[in-house]
């Protein structure tokens, strides 16, 4: 059959097996489901107190290691710049610094209608435009001082009056505020082996320390509680903040079994690198506080499954009862959707009036109004970017990654890039092995193209076209091996121009691009392709260590081809498929060339970047801790060519 170039009958034609949409996250819900087995039968066999300590250990190292580990504290520098005073409390506004110039704004709500000093508790806001100020959040915060307690509510990073992304002319985050911002700094923070979620939970330390200078303020009683992002950061200081009383995460908890699949991964500071290839679930947050006193508060109806949130629960109750404090664990649930509603926070009254004050109350809230959001404002404009300045996650993770590289493993004189490189993208070898399938030939003048498919590892179809010249020499030829982020088929130019020369040529679509990429859709705001690179982050693995076994297969196949001369196989790629081209002959040898043109020229710059887009396939946590993407290319030397 003959088609003209560049009808939509042609691009038909390069189709080999249909959608495979789905195949990559279907390979990465098997490891996940391997993973969660495995934890499984670890919690079975936990059965004394050591045992539960011992998990509290791993926990706790896992994390803080897979959040880079924490930085020096330095002075707070806290400033109040302002009071409000109420009926039977008062706000202080306050300023202070969780690191050098990183500035945090923060209300205080301390009682004033009775004496210090008080029981306090870290008031962490969840994702909203408004951040600590908003309607939900402070009927909390009022809840809580009007019982008597001060209350530390502060702005996250990228929320409120800490927008890091500030268009003053138009009056609003250029990105958007909350999940957007975190998103934007917590890719560049995977660069550096940090997490935006560092932070956060940062700021809750400090908050912490901050809350210890204060003489009407009890040291022993302090407590944290937050909904929906703010569940999140409560969970992670249960884990991370030893000082802790008592714990009531809201709308966060549930398992990974469940949300894996719906609604799936979600925002940059709820995925922590390799967290479930180490083992680890929703439940050892919980876990982590035991014997202290921590409850769970749930919506039957959240985007956090409640099935998820259940067994969690019943897991996680068997584990604090082997260390005697069954009653310091507790689950409360509540037929509605996601958001801290008024049974969450009675419940969280409750929770807090039993444990901080040893006293059993219903915990009824009493009719109150809210300020405004822009009266509680501790800076004059609103923003601390247009008013005090401040820091940034993204200029203090630029700021560590400038520091970091000079002295990356690869600067080594004794160490070995391509380990380094294996290593950091933890590629994987395959054990079964290559087999093909073809799926027919297209007729072309000069030359034709056969389909075919090269089963890379179980569970993996990599599409494929063979650009097969009609006029050979009769011995072996060249070869090239080219793929694209958009597919195979834009490769088809160049293949067929090396064709008519007489060179074979084989296009390829590793996965997750052509033939099966992520769908365009979005659930619950965030992409497909987003999702995906979550699921493999979450395994400890990364974008290009999947696909660069592919190409390795795919060079496998080449080589076995008689008619294919194994010396002369050139890779040709562009944009980001060009990295994945770099990194697939820094690690095989086998490839004698690679044509790379019009690709990151630097992980460091794109570190570097105010905002960025695009890079998402070639990110690789703690890149660069070990080489830059110029390594590559001195590594390569000859080998290398635009």
């Amino acid at each position: 059959m003959m088609f003209p170039m560049g009808s939509t009958i042609l691009l038909a034609t390069l189709t080999v097996v249909g959608n495979l949409t789905g195949m990559m996250d279907a390979w990465l819900s098997q490891l996940a489901e391997r993973a969660f087995e495995q934890r499984q039968l670890t919690l079975q066999a936990i059965e004394t107190p050591e045992q539960v300590r011992a998990r509290q250990d791993y926990v706790r190292r896992t994390i803080l290691d897979s959040l880079g580990g924490w930085p020096d504290k330095t002075p707070l520098q806290a400033k109040i710049t302002g009071t409000l005073d109420r009926d039977t409390y008062k706000v202080e506004k306050l300023v202070f610094e969780s690191l050098p110039g990183f500035r945090v704004t923060a209300n205080v709500y301390v009682p004033t209608d009775r004496k210090g000093p008080f029981p306090a508790i870290l008031g962490v806001a969840g994702h909203s435009n408004e951040g600590k100020a908003i309607d939900t959040y402070q009927r909390s915060w009022i809840g809580f001082v009007k019982r008597g307690w001060l209350v530390i509510a502060y702005d996250p990073p990228g929320q409120g009056e800490r927008s890091e992304y500030w268009d003053a002319t138009a009056n609003k985050s250029k990105i958007g505020i909350g999940t957007r911002e975190h998103t934007m700094a917590g890719l560049q923070c995977l660069l550096t082996g940090t997490n935006v979620a560092r932070y956060e939970v940062w700021d809750g330390i400090r908050a912490f320390d901050y809350l210890l200078t204060r003489n009407d303020v009890d040291p022993k009683r302090i407590a944290v509680a937050g909904n929906s992002g703010g569940g999140t950061q409560s969970a992670y200081l249960s884990v991370l903040e030893p000082r802790l009383a008592v714990s009531a995460p809201s709308c966060y908890i549930t398992s990974w079994r469940k949300l894996w699949y719906n609604p799936g991964p979600q925002d940059g500071e709820q995925n922590f690198h390799n967290f479930i290839g180490a083992g680890l679930d929703f439940g050892d947050f919980l876990l982590a506080f035991a014997p202290k006193p921590i409850k769970m508060m749930t919506a039957i109806k959240d985007f956090f499954p409640i099935d998820g949130a259940r067994a969690t629960y019943q897991e996680t109750a068997r584990l604090f009862d082997l260390v005697g404090a069954r009653d310091k664990i507790d689950f409360f649930e509540y037929d509605d959707t996601h958001g801290w509603s008024k049974p969450r926070r009675e419940a969280t009254y409750r929770w807090f009036e039993r444990h901080l004050n040893g006293r059993e109350d219903e915990g009824l809230e009493p009719e109150f109004s809210v300020e405004k959001p822009a009266a509680l404002n501790v800076t004059t404009t609103g923003q601390l970017s247009t008013s005090l300045g401040s820091e940034t996650v993204h200029s203090l993770n630029r700021k560590l990654a400038e520091e970091m590289h000079p002295r990356r493993a690869s600067t080594r004189p004794d160490t070995s890039l391509p380990s380094l490189v294996r290593a950091r993208l933890n590629v994987h070898t395959p054990a079964a092995p290559l087999t093909t399938r073809s799926f027919g030939e297209i007729g072309r003048d000069g030359y034709r193209i056969e389909r075919l498919t090269l089963e890379t590892e179980p569970g993996i179809t990599v599409p494929a076209l063979l650009f097969v010249p009609a006029r050979r020499s009769g011995t072996p030829s060249a070869a090239t091996l080219c793929f694209d982020t958009k597919g195979k088929q834009s490769c088809e130019a160049d293949l067929a121009a090396a064709a008519l020369k007489g060179e074979l040529g084989l296009a390829i679509d590793p996965r997750g691009w052509g033939e099966s990429a992520a769908p365009v859709s979005q659930r619950g705001g965030y992409g497909a392709a987003y999702q995906t690179f979550m699921r493999a982050f979450l395994l400890g693995r990364t974008i290009p260590g999947l696909q660069v076994v592919d190409v390795a297969r795919a060079v496998d196949y080449l080589r076995s081809r008689p008619d294919i001369d194994a010396r002369q196989i050139t890779v040709r790629a562009t944009g980001n498929a060009a990295v994945l081209a770099l990194y697939a002959a820094t690690l095989d040898s086998r490839i004698s060339k690679v044509q790379a043109t019009d690709h990151l020229q630097s992980y460091l710059w794109l570190a570097q970047q105010p905002v960025h887009e695009g890079y998402l396939d070639v990110i690789v946590p703690g890149v660069l801790k070990d080489f830059d993407i110029p390594d590559l290319v001195k590594h390569l030397g000859s080998r290398y060519a635009r």
